[in-house]
């Protein structure tokens, strides 16, 4: 690999039509999760993700887009940005496009960008913030829209606790629909999880099949709120359930015993923000 080693490199645009090309590899490559952290890149499909990653300030290695983009004024003016920032633009045919996303109708735009993990020590909760520490979320699909959802509420940000999926591959990219570069995400190891939870000054809320008391009936409104969510299979360990001030249930009627993980976080989030979201008033209630 050796398309992202070294310097960052000076801005210039390639022209690309081959799959043996050493960027067009590295590229693909980052499909693998090894290759992901060894250069500490991912993947990012869609001119408007592109967009809104270099409206925040992500740091693009890489812009490829296909040739029947040339003359598109919005992509042109991506590339102008990737070139002025250090970046390589690479215009390819569309049988590389196909190669690198692994998708039959792929975006006409794609970018390379440097990973981003918020660290632990420095998640600072005020009065209304809401984060979500996820336990072993396994899914890369129900990552994804976790943190679509948390982007949609309004709330601070993601803690992965233990050994989760990665969110950075392709397939939490891709459900996150943009978020990941909106919603901040940290990582722990449980033991650091927990001894940073004994500074959270808030409500420690988690989701558990022994919980008591229903979810609809806890005050959210005062201080920030840390809402524990477990594992697909195995829902919250006893360390991390014992670690809550209030174990909730979500009711259910039917004949399911449990909620898949996106959707009870989703229940959730949107309980614990309800004060704070509101329709605009200009949209037509009809």
């Amino acid at each position: 690999m050796s398309g992202y080693d070294g310097a960052r490199p000076v801005g210039q645009v390639k022209e690309v039509t081959s799959l043996a090309n050493p960027l067009v590899k590295d590229i693909k490559a980052l499909a693998l999760k090894k290759f992901r952290d060894q250069q500490n890149a991912f993947m990012a499909e869609g001119l408007k993700l592109v967009i809104d990653a270099l409206d925040l300030g992500w740091q693009i290695r890489t812009l490829v887009f296909a040739k029947a983009g040339r003359g598109n004024a919005a992509v042109e003016k991506v590339a102008a940005r990737t070139v002025a920032s250090g970046g390589t633009v690479l215009e390819v045919s569309e049988k590389v496009l196909v190669a690198i996303t692994r998708r039959d109708n792929p975006q006409m735009v794609i970018g390379v960008f440097s990973q981003k993990l918020l660290a632990l020590k420095d998640i600072r909760a005020d009065n209304g913030d809401v984060w979500v520490a996820l336990d072993r979320v396994r899914d890369p699909g129900n990552l994804g829209t976790v943190i679509r959802t948390v982007d949609a509420v309004g709330a601070k940000g993601v803690i992965l606790v233990g050994d989760t999926t990665d969110p950075f591959s392709v397939e939490t990219v891709r459900a996150t629909m943009g978020s990941i570069f909106a919603v901040p995400v940290a990582k722990a190891t449980t033991e650091a999880f927990l001894a940073w939870r004994g500074g959270f000054s808030g409500l420690v809320a988690g989701t558990h099949l022994k919980g008591a008391v229903d979810y609809r009936s806890v005050d959210f409104s005062r201080g920030p709120v840390l809402l524990m969510m477990g594992n697909e299979q195995q829902g919250l360990p006893e360390s991390l359930a014992a670690s809550c001030d209030r174990l909730l249930r979500i009711p259910q009627a039917g004949r399911a015993d449990s909620l898949n993980l996106a959707v009870a976080t989703g229940v959730m989030l949107f309980e614990i923000r309800r004060g704070a979201l509101k329709l605009d008033p200009m949209v037509d209630s009809q």
